[in-house]
């Protein structure tokens, strides 16, 4: 049987980014559910290099035009592109001619925001970027955020910081402690992106002020890398970064088999929200408890006792039983377990870590008690867990 061709296909994108890596599986995807053969281009290192580009001798291209120098490279490209990047709220501002897709940057703020709302929050903030000509993302998501305080008649708070470095980090946390602190409190905080947050909670912890009690905390990537460096578990907006894959792939398999788009734009809504203890707010009024929980987020998966927390917070062990009884109706111990539980449920929802490794860092002495609470708290084992939610939707996965 005769086969066609391959199509030379170049990726323009910068795969050590966890949201360009989800639109490269996207692509992916595409390719392994359809008999289109494309030779794919990227960069051994993964890194987004444009040096030649215009004279790449290749059938198509699929780029981040988020990327200011991408979509200068392409403006003269003869070869059949798609673009992919945030969306605007300005038309103006997509590239003219291409057919682009786009994640929605409206609608991830504004599902992040109600979710803060759904936790019973009233005052919100977003804690952005400084203003740069590569991340037009980010003010765009500072305009919905704008957009949709402005329909409730509040005033937006955006704090954009500084940008990190090692000779800037000092400041950077002082200035976001600073600002933490200048909140009325209860206050749910949306960052741009997950980085973002992970640097917002460890400026809590420094603070000392309480997540989620005090500030609720989401961000947007359901970064996995971002996951495993904080303390507590970060609550974060699923993107659907690999439909924006498939999208993409789709439409240039269309192009390079004579189909005409112009300037299709296709926005893709957020898939989903992994909702972690970052976002659980529950009002707590006495501050003993408020303090005790703050301890135990941080430190629960170390093994810690009750007695361990009674010492932070400075009273004895008896009374803050009796405050927990009154506040939360559990014992302190219960709330220790029940973190180590929800650390323990994200860790069987990685397939690539074992159940025996999960129960250690989640603090448990033994697998084996790490099965028993399993069933005990959800009715099936560890193993049992993981497969159905495995089995199932990202919305599943949100909301397990």
């Amino acid at each position: 049987m005769k086969t066609s061709k391959a199509n030379r296909i170049a990726l323009l994108f910068n795969a050590n980014k966890s949201f360009d890596r989800e639109i490269i599986a996207g692509i992916g995807a595409y390719l392994g559910s359809t008999r289109s053969a494309w030779d794919l281009f990227l960069e051994e290192d993964f890194r987004l290099r444009l040096n030649g580009i215009e004279h790449w001798q290749g059938d198509g291209i699929i780029a981040d035009f988020d990327d200011p120098a991408v979509a200068a490279a392409l403006s003269r490209c003869q070869l059949p592109v798609v673009a992919v990047g945030g969306s605007y709220a300005d038309p103006a501002q997509y590239p003219q001619g291409l057919p682009y897709v786009a994640t929605d940057n409206y609608k991830l703020i504004k599902l992040a925001r109600d979710h803060l709302i759904d936790v019973g929050l009233h005052r919100f903030a977003l804690f952005s970027l400084p203003e740069t000509e590569h991340n037009r993302w980010a003010q765009e998501r500072e305009q919905a955020f704008r957009s949709l305080m402005q329909e409730e008649r509040m005033e937006a708070e955006i704090f954009r910081g500084c940008g990190t470095s090692a000779s800037s980090w000092d400041e950077a946390v002082q200035g976001q402690i600073a600002w933490l602190r200048s909140l009325p409190k209860p206050v749910g905080i949306i960052a741009v992106t997950d980085a973002r947050a992970r640097q917002l909670l460890q400026a809590c912890t420094l603070a000392g002020i309480a997540v989620p009690e005090q500030v609720a905390l989401i961000g947007i990537d359901n970064d996995p890398m971002v996951r495993m460096l904080t303390r507590i578990p970060l609550s974060s907006v699923i993107q659907g970064a690999q439909e924006m894959g498939r999208t993409a792939a789709h439409l240039l398999d269309q192009m390079l088999h004579g189909v005409r788009l112009g300037e299709t734009r296709i926005h893709v809504p957020p898939s989903g929200i992994n909702v972690l203890a970052s976002s659980q707010h529950r009002a707590v009024k006495h501050p003993h408890v408020m303090r005790a929980q703050h301890f135990i987020r941080q430190y629960a998966r170390q093994g810690i006792k009750t007695e361990q927390v009674a010492e932070y917070v400075g009273v004895s062990r008896s009374s803050l039983e009796t405050y927990f009884r009154q506040e939360l109706g559990c014992s302190v111990h219960d709330a220790i377990l029940r973190f180590k539980l929800e650390a323990a449920k994200a860790g069987v929802e990685d397939a690539s870590r074992s159940i025996a490794d999960v129960a250690l860092d989640c603090g448990f002495t033994s697998p084996q008690y790490m099965h028993l609470v399993f069933k005990r708290e959800l009715g099936c084992t560890p193993r049992a867990y993981r497969e159905r939610v495995l089995g199932g939707s990202e919305a599943q996965l949100a909301c397990a």
